[in-house]
């Protein structure tokens, strides 16, 4: 007699994607299946129009500063943006280079994983080291003012060796990043598009390329603006979507009703969607299983390997020091301060929303969809269809894009500052390093792409890489941290720490994975205890290493040639002399130090202590922690898209008025001075210094003059 059919778990929401067969219930084994939801037209169209659009927009913008700001495109401005960027820009481009590809989908994968906790502590994770970073942007202010980069104000702290050493380690930095960037970008429009995954890894990196040779820094940061721009608007769609809007999902009760059903099933899914083999039912490693709670050990341990390893992709990146010194002085601390709090809402609120969706919806993502950042797109087209896909693939390519912008950036001023004009040609003209920075811009941009081709090819995925940054370049961050704020830090620990500290942490980091799973591989040593070990190993060792020699034989340094680091060009300054003053730029600092650790202390430890005797959440305590996501979301995204149009309304006042009444400010001043250096040229120089002489003796005396005026 047959077996009666199965019958298969009564949850109306995930129902499509189960089978009953003979006297078993089959689950579909993943959700996307091998096959695109978009046909390829689309994902070239997103990857080559975009691309086209923002390399001739953002062009466009730079040549409008040009001809109606006047704005000059030297080497310095080419590299620092006139070291003039004000509040709100400095917060929108360190949002939009914090929002990697992991931001949007490495999110989405812990929520998957450690449930509600995995948001959290993404966001917390790596938003303190943008908090804390703003203290090494006031002091560039007070103690290298006009460095270019982080290297050239250690050449002129310790000297060669320790310069290359932390030029190795920030270049180390710029290609993981990288290739983080490309690993995800490529592998969700390969699997949303069926666009192939290696032309993906070459086509991304086209569009950033052009405008960044066309305007450099300025151009990347008015580019990383419109990222931010879209970033934000789609988040909020996201997030309303699954909270209030959605027919499956709509309300933060709804959710939180879901995923009680879904974390109490008994059954066993086909394949183990997690390393503990816990990807449906209760949770191994959280408070009763539960995937409503904080008390979750897995959550804990990756949220200690996220903050280590961020802490390397901040302070040892070359690009966050490019922006802190591209900021005016009264600027850079709130900009960080600021930056770090809007970013917070980008993997809080969008994972809390399309992480926790795809678990309340019980989509059927198998391990490797969910290791190489597919959680986000599933969501967004369970709910959406292929509107949903063709949203997100537009948020990922705004955010892979815009945060490989500032990549070339710094890679471009290491290479012309660091090797070119140190060791190369220490008399470079302007010209001349421009023409090096575009031309590292191409090459670097070129190597992109086929780093990306290369690691695609090695199978590494966008979770290990993630997991694994800090345990290359950890080392660096105390060291470079003690560079700025401790004149007794001497070169030798600098060199030691950093080397043996990353010489240990690969160690630990192999052995723990060779003890605990007996083999050596990229899924072993891309599981929580190896990575945890050899992140602490890192970062630990390269800091007490270094403070133990800087103890016994202290440097006391006084910052005297970091301030003698000079500019290729001298440029005119717009900026009031007080923005220097040391005792604002000391005032600057204290307030940093002040709102930087007080938010830390919140994030990381207070807001997590105060939800622990929540134990598994309530309906009401879930609720309020969705309205936390949305409000969050929702006003980070106001203030990221109005503040920087306020604060250059006047800038954008002239652009237009020189439009409309084609005042072309730029070419009458170079046809000004043209003509008075004709002028000049066709006078003896007898006569010229005459001249000048008198024109001096004249300034004196108005000057005198006006000492001598009584006020009315």
């Amino acid at each position: 007699m047959a077996a009666s059919p199965a019958t298969c778990p009564p949850f109306e929401f995930s129902s499509k994607y189960y089978t009953a067969s003979g006297d078993g219930c089959v689950r579909q084994s993943s959700f996307f299946g091998g096959q695109p939801v978009l046909n390829q037209g689309v994902g070239y169209s997103v990857i080559i129009g975009f691309g086209a659009f923002f390399a001739v927009f953002t062009s466009f913008l730079v040549w409008l500063e040009k001809r109606y700001v006047g704005s000059r495109h030297t080497s310095e401005w080419f590299n620092t943006a006139g070291r003039n960027v004000k509040t709100g820009l400095i917060a929108s481009v360190i949002v939009s280079q914090w929002t990697w590809a992991a931001t949007i989908l490495q999110s989405s994968n812990v929520a998957w994983e450690y449930r509600v906790s995995g948001p959290f502590w993404y966001a917390s994770g790596a938003t303190i080291q943008v908090l804390l970073f703003g203290v090494m942007a006031i002091e560039i202010k007070r103690k290298a003012p006009y460095a270019h980069t982080v290297c050239e104000i250690v050449k002129a702290r310790w000297g060669t060796a320790a310069h290359l050493v932390f030029l190795a380690f920030c270049f180390l930095t710029n290609i993981i990043v990288t290739a983080m960037l490309l690993l995800g970008g490529s592998a969700v429009v390969n699997a949303l598009t069926g666009v192939n995954i290696y032309a993906a890894s070459f086509l991304i990196p086209l569009g950033v390329i052009v405008y960044t040779l066309a305007g450099g820094l300025k151009a990347t940061f008015l580019a990383s603006y419109i990222h931010s721009v879209i970033v934000h608007v789609v988040l909020v769609v996201f997030v309303y979507l699954v909270y209030t809007a959605s027919s499956e999902l709509g309300s933060p009760s709804i959710v939180y009703h879901h995923l009680l059903e879904v974390s109490s099933k008994s059954r066993v899914c086909q394949e183990p969607l997690s390393h503990d083999g816990q990807s449906c039912g209760p949770v191994s490693g959280n408070y009763k299983g539960s995937y409503l709670t904080m008390l979750s050990s897995g959550g804990l341990v990756f949220g200690i390997i996220n903050i280590v390893g961020n802490f390397g992709t901040v302070f040892v990146d070359n690009g966050y020091w490019v922006s802190a010194i591209a900021a005016r002085p009264s600027s850079t601390h709130k900009g960080y301060l600021l930056g770090g709090l809007v970013w917070f809402a980008v993997p809080f609120s969008l994972a809390t929303s399309l992480g926790l969706g795809a678990l309340a919806l019980d989509l059927p993502i198998t391990a490797s969809e969910a290791s190489h950042g597919l959680v986000p797109p599933a969501t967004a087209i369970a709910l959406m269809g292929k509107g949903g896909s063709i949203l997100l693939l537009t948020m990922l390519f705004m955010a892979v894009t815009s945060a490989g912008s500032s990549e070339l950036i710094a890679v471009s001023s290491l290479c012309t500052y660091d090797i070119y004009r140190t060791y190369i040609n220490p008399d470079a003209t302007g010209k001349q390093i421009l023409k090096v920075s575009r031309g590292v811009v191409l090459a670097f941009g070129c190597f992109m792409g086929l780093l990306a081709v290369i690691l695609n090819k090695a199978g590494v995925s966008l979770g290990w890489m993630y997991l694994a940054m800090g345990v290359f370049i950890g080392s660096a961050v105390l060291p470079i941290a003690f560079m700025l704020l401790w004149r007794k830090a001497n070169a030798f620990g600098a060199i030691l720490g950093t080397i043996s500290g990353c010489i240990l942490g690969i160690i630990t980091w192999l052995s723990v994975a060779k003890v605990e799973y007996g083999r050596v591989n990229l899924d072993t040593t891309g599981r929580n205890a190896p990575m945890l070990a050899g992140n602490l190993v890192s970062i630990l060792t390269g800091g007490a290493v270094h403070a133990v020699c800087s103890v016994l034989q202290p440097q006391n340094y006084e910052w005297d040639t970091t301030k003698q680091i000079t500019m290729v060009e001298k440029e005119k300054s717009e900026l009031p002399a007080e923005e220097f003053t040391e005792e604002k730029l000391i005032r600057a600092k204290a307030w940093i130090v002040k709102w930087g650790i007080g938010f830390t202390l919140v994030i990381v430890l207070l807001w997590p202590l105060l939800s622990l005797p929540a134990g598994q959440f309530s309906k009401g305590y879930f609720t309020f922690w969705a309205i936390i996501a949305i409000a969050w979301g929702t006003i980070g995204s106001a203030v990221i898209i109005i503040l920087p149009l306020t604060e250059s309304w006047k800038t954008i006042e002239s652009v237009l008025l020189g439009m409309f009444t084609n005042d072309r400010l730029m070419e009458k001043v170079e046809e000004l001075n043209l003509k008075l250096h004709t002028i000049m040229l066709a006078i003896p120089e007898s006569e010229r210094l005459y001249l000048l002489e008198k024109e001096k003796a004249k300034k004196k005396e108005a000057s005198e003059q006006d000492t001598h005026i009584a006020p009315a």
